[in-house]
């Protein structure tokens, strides 16, 4: 894979935890640190579409820096979107506020599996050099890129938007499993596709966001879906960077979401980081795992809940875990005060880290 100089950040308590290193401090990111919460945020998003800013480059390396400037969290993660690539690649969705992602024509044959088009780099090129301004942006703060997984994906192009049940993506899979594994086959191919063009332009680590994988029971999971993420893993393991692998409500799917080969496991809020490190077995990093709702307990919860995930955290080391990067078990939510996330970062970074 050509890629881009990377850097060589070896202080960065960030790489250090995901890949067994001893970082000097606890390293700490929250997934949505760049969106809703910040003020600068909605002033700069305002008037603005989604998808519009996505392919801003000066708009995307504005919004990725904005919570590294406020909070001092030890990894930026590039302000995009799971559907940026299949947009990209010229399907025809869009953002809605306050639905989410609706794509215009559903996938629900094989004639519209067949048409689905394929992503070249040269797609994401607004992407790419988004990620080159933040190289010199960011100094030595690690970049992570990302993509959508394809399971996800694909849920989102055969429901044609945001699903509660999954009821039409669940029926084409286990009623036509040749025609899902052709579809997801094709969206592996654009996940891959995406990555690499990130990881070519510099990014110093991916992750994987496998959203709505928690509605999969694990044997639906094992058959329908970790062949497909096991490809994208085994397609950017050449790069060098660290892979993380993050779903929501996942905790049954643990074990086999670490076997699709990321160097990371993200673990959501609802199961503790020792048992999370049981379920993943040994030598795999963790990421995780306040809830993101506990933002609004108040400083005696939150420090008492940090803690508890500090010294979970701790024990999931001396279970096998390779490390440890402190998350929220998903994303920030739109209504948080953004000084409590930065006096929550700097609370974190005070505690020590595991010997």
């Amino acid at each position: 894979m050509s890629t881009h100089a990377r850097r060589q950040l070896t202080d960065a308590p960030f790489l250090a935890a995901a890949t067994g290193g001893v970082p000097h401090r606890r390293p700490v990111w929250f997934m949505r640190q760049a969106g809703r919460s910040l003020p600068e945020y909605r002033e700069v998003r305002a008037g603005i579409g989604m998808l519009e800013s996505c392919f801003d480059p000066e708009l995307v390396c504005e919004i990725t820096m904005q919570p590294i400037r406020r909070h001092q969290v030890d990894a930026a993660i590039l302000f995009s979107d799971i559907v940026v690539p299949l947009k990209a690649a010229g399907i025809d969705l869009d953002i809605v506020p306050g639905v989410g992602p609706v794509v215009a024509n559903p996938v629900r044959t094989v004639a519209d599996v067949r048409a689905l088009p394929r992503l070249r780099a040269e797609d994401v090129g607004a992407v790419t050099a988004g990620v080159k301004l933040l190289l010199d942006a960011l100094g030595e703060t690690p970049l992570i890129g990302f993509a959508g997984a394809p399971f996800t994906l694909a849920s989102y192009l055969v429901e044609g938007g945001p699903s509660k049940n999954h009821e039409r993506t669940k029926a084409m899979m286990l009623a036509d499993p040749e025609t899902w594994h052709h579809l997801l086959g094709a969206l592996t191919d654009i996940t891959i596709e995406f990555l690499r063009a990130q990881i070519a332009a510099g990014v110093d680590a991916v992750q994987l966001f496998d959203s709505w994988a928690g509605a999969l029971s694990l044997a639906q999971y094992r058959e329908y879906v970790l062949p497909h993420s096991e490809r994208v893993f085994a397609e950017v393991a050449d790069a060098g960077v660290p892979r993380i692998h993050f779903g929501v409500g996942t905790g049954e799917l643990l074990g086999a979401m670490g076997e699709a080969g990321a160097d990371v496991v993200g673990v959501d809020w609802r199961i503790p980081l020792n048992e999370a490190a049981r379920r993943v077995g040994p030598g795999k990093a963790l990421q995780g795992n306040l809830d993101p709702a506990v933002l609004f307990a108040g400083p005696a919860a939150i420090d008492a809940e940090v803690r508890r995930i500090a010294r979970e955290a701790d024990e999931a080391i001396t279970l096998g875990a390779k490390g440890h990067i402190f998350n929220l078990g998903h994303g920030v939510l739109p209504n948080t005060d953004p000084s409590v996330i930065t006096d929550t970062v700097a609370l974190i970074h005070s505690l020590p880290t595991p010997l």
